[in-house]
C-alpha cells in the first residue's frame, strides 16, 4: 500500500479519533508532508521509538506508541519469566504522560503489570526501577536533549540496561509483525488497576534510589570541611533533574545550590533554550549569568531526561567559566573515581574502566596508570550496562568506571544507563576535595592533561534530514567504506576498522582481522600520532557525526591541531555532499 493510500485509510478508519482525522485534514493539499508522514512506519530501531510529534505512522503519537507496546508485550508473553512487570517512566516533554498511559495500559491488556510513575523522573531511576521492582522490562518516555517538537519511546530490559541483543532484535521483530493497528490492545484504567496490572510507583522508589546515589560517596570528610564555601549553580533545563539533583546535594551536604529560576520548572517547549543540549553553549547562558552574580565554583546542566550533565568550572587566575566537553568531565571524573578509591581501599585485580569506542584516548591513559583493564565498546551506553552484567554473570571483572563522549557517564551499578543525578553529586564532590587541597577543578583538569597528554577531541556533526538527507548519509558511509583515505588531515591512517564489515585493516600490511564488536555501521581509523577520527550515522537524529582526537605538546597547540582537523573533515566531507 503506497503512502497516499495509508493517509486516506487514517482518514477514514473508524479507530483514528476525530483529532488525528482533523491534524491530516489540515495537511490534505500538502503532498510532501503526506509523504513525510505515511511513507514508512516510524523505525522501532535498537534505541526503541524517536520522531517528531504527529498524526501519521512516521510520527509519534498514542498509535505508534501503542503498535510498538503490542510488539513488547508479544515478545514479553513468549519469554519464560517468572514475574511479567514493567516500569515505566516519562520526561517533560509535550505528550510523555499521555504516551506512558498508553504504553501502560496496552500492556495491561496483554496481561502484563505496569508499574508508572507518578510523575516525571530522570531516566537513571528508571533504570534503577527496573532492576528494584525485578520487571522484565522497562520503557521510557523521552527525545532526551531533540528540539521540542520531539518524543521517544526507550526499551529496557530486566539488567537495567536499554535494550541489547538478542532481545533488542526479537522485539524489533514483534514490533514489526504488528501492521494492522485495530489488532492492537488497551484497556480501561480503572479496569487496569483493579486487577493489578496497573500500579503508580514514586516516593518509595525515590528514597531507594537516593540512598544508592550516597553510597558512592568517597569523601564525606571533603564535604563537610567545603560545604559551605563551594558555590553550585544547576540548571535541569525544564526537565527531570530538578527535584533530585537538588535533593541528594542538600542530604549530602552541600548548602550553597543556586537554581537557574527561569529553566527550574519542567516545559516542554524548552521556552528558554531552541535546543535543550547541555552540550549546546545557549543552553547555559542564564546559567552562566546566575554564576556570576554569585561567584560560583561551578555550573552544571542535565539535558530533559537527566542522563547526560554539562559543566562550566571557574578559572580562578583568569575569573573565567571555562566549558568541560563530556570527555573532559568523564576523564576528570574517571581519574577522581579510581585515583580516590585506590587511595582510600585500593583497587581490585580485576578492575576495568569502560569507554565507547569515540570517546577520548586520554581514557587508556588513565587505565594504564592505575593498572586497570579498559574494556572499549561501541557508541550506546547499554553496551557498558551489558558489560556489567557480564561481569555479574562471570564473576570476573569489577566495574569502576564507564563513560562516553556525549556527556554521559555511570559511577557505580545501582543503574546501568548514564546517570546525571550521580554525577552532579560526584563532581561536587570532587570540587569540595580539591578545594580542601586549594586546587579547583580546572586546576585538577590542568594536572590530568600535564600528566597524561594534551587530548583534544571533537565532533562534526552533519544533519541532513529527510528523505534526501538519509540518502546523502547512506553514500558518504559507502564513499569512505569502499575508498579508504591515505591520510585525514595530514596524519597517515595506521588502521581502518569497519563495524558493519568487522574488519580492522592494516594499512602498512594489507593484514585483515576481527574488531571483536558487534556488528554497526561505524567506520573508525588509527591515525598517526595517536590522533584518530570515526564516521558513523547518529541513532537518534538525522545527522552523521565525525568523532576525532588528536594530541598537543600543550593545551595551546592541542587547540591548533584540532581546529586544522575539523576543517579538513568539513572540506573532506563537503567533497562528498
Amino acid at each position: 500500500m503506497d503512502y497516499k493510500s495509508i493517509y486516506e485509510l487514517w482518514l477514514s478508519n473508524p479507530y483514528f479519533d476525530e483529532a488525528t482525522k482533523k491534524e491530516l485534514e489540515a495537511i490534505k493539499s500538502d503532498e510532501n508532508e503526506i509523504k513525510e508522514r505515511f511513507y514508512k512506519d516510524l523505525e522501532f530501531g535498537t534505541a526503541g521509538l524517536r520522531g517528531i510529534i504527529g498524526a501519521g505512522t512516521n510520527r509519534m503519537n498514542v498509535y505508534t506508541v501503542r503498535k510498538a507496546t503490542q510488539g513488547l508485550a508479544n515478545y514479553i508473553n513468549k519469554q519464560d519469566a517468572a514475574q511479567k512487570s514493567v516500569a515505566i517512566a516519562f520526561d517533560s516533554r509535550r505528550m510523555s504522560p499521555e504516551f506512558a498511559e498508553e504504553a501502560a495500559l496496552c500492556l495491561a491488556a496483554n496481561g502484563i503489570k505496569a508499574y508508572i510513575f507518578e510523575s516525571l523522573r530522570p531516566t537513571p531511576e528508571l533504570s534503577f526501577a527496573v532492576r528494584e521492582l525485578k520487571c522484565i522490562a522497562g520503557i521510557n518516555i523521552t527525545a532526551s536533549h531533540n528540539p521540542p517538537e520531539y518524543n521517544g519511546y526507550k526499551v529496557y530490559w530486566e539488567d537495567g540496561a536499554q535494550i541489547t541483543p538478542p532481545h533488542d532484535s526479537g522485539i524489533m521483530a514483534e514490533v514489526k509483525a504488528v501492521t494492522d493497528y485495530n489488532t492492537v490492545k488497551t484497556m480501561d484504567k480503572t479496569e487496569a488497576a483493579k486487577a493489578g496490572l496497573y500500579e503508580v510507583i514514586g516516593a518509595a522508589i525515590d528514597d531507594r534510589y537516593m540512598e544508592e546515589l550516597k553510597k558512592q560517596v568517597i569523601h564525606w570528610d571533603s564535604i563537610k570541611e567545603a560545604q559551605k564555601d563551594i558555590k553550585i549553580v544547576y540548571t535541569p533545563l525544564h526537565g527531570t533533574g530538578n527535584i533530585p539533583a537538588r535533593r541528594v546535594l542538600k542530604e549530602i551536604g552541600f548548602e550553597n545550590v543556586y537554581v537557574v529560576p527561569e529553566q527550574e520548572l519542567p516545559d516542554g517547549e524548552f521556552p528558554t533554550v531552541s535546543y535543550p543540549n547541555p552540550e549546546a553553549e545557549e543552553a547555559f547562558e542564564l546559567a552562566l549569568k546566575l554564576a556570576k552574580e554569585k561567584d560560583a565554583d561551578l555550573v552544571l546542566a542535565t539535558d530533559p531526561d537527566a542522563d547526560r550533565l554539562g559543566v562550566y568550572v571557574k578559572d580562578t587566575k583568569s575569573g573565567e567559566y571555562i566549558t568541560l566537553t563530556g570527555n573532559m568531565s568523564g576523564c576528570l571524573l574517571a581519574d577522581y573515581v579510581i585515583g580516590q578509591k585506590k587511595e582510600k581501599e585500593g583497587l581490585p585485580e580485576d578492575g576495568a574502566l569502560i569507554k565507547t569506542i569515540v570517546t577520548s584516548n586520554m581514557a587508556d591513559a588513565i587505565a594504564k596508570h592505575y593498572n586497570v583493564k579498559l574494556i572499549e565498546v561501541l557508541t550506546g551506553f547499554k553496551f557498558i550496562g551489558q558489560q556489567i552484567l557480564g561481569f555479574e554473570k562471570s564473576g570476573k571483572g569489577e566495574y569502576l568506571f564507564g563513560f562516553e563522549e556525549s556527556y554521559g557517564c555511570l559511577i557505580g551499578t545501582h543503574a546501568r544507563d548514564k546517570d546525571a543525578i550521580v554525577a552532579t553529586m560526584a563532581l561536587c564532590e570532587a570540587a569540595a576535595y580539591y578545594k580542601t587541597k586549594n586546587m579547583t577543578l580546572w586546576d585538577a583538569m590542568l594536572d590530568m592533561y600535564k600528566k597524561y597528554g594534551y587530548y583534544k577531541d571533537g565532533i562534526k556533526a552533519i544533519g541532513l534530514s529527510g528523505i534526501e538527507g538519509l540518502e546523502k548519509i547512506q553514500n558518504i558511509m559507502n564513499t569512505l567504506r569502499e575508498n579508504t583515505p591515505k591520510e585525514i588531515g595530514g596524519y597517515k591512517v595506521l588502521s581502518a576498522r569497519d563495524y558493519k564489515l568487522d574488519t580492522v585493516k592494516d594499512m602498512a600490511t594489507g593484514e585483515v582481522t576481527s574488531t571483536g564488536l558487534p556488528t554497526s555501521n561505524v567506520l573508525y581509523y588509527d591515525l598517526s600520532d595517536n590522533a584518530w577520527m570515526c564516521a558513523r550515522p547518529s541513532g537518534t537524529e538525522p545527522k552523521i557525526k565525525f568523532y576525532f582526537g588528536v594530541v598537543g605538546e600543550s593545551l595551546e597547540d592541542a587547540d591548533k591541531k584540532s581546529e586544522a582537523f575539523a576543517k579538513s573533515v568539513e572540506e573532506m566531507i563537503s567533497k562528498m555532499l
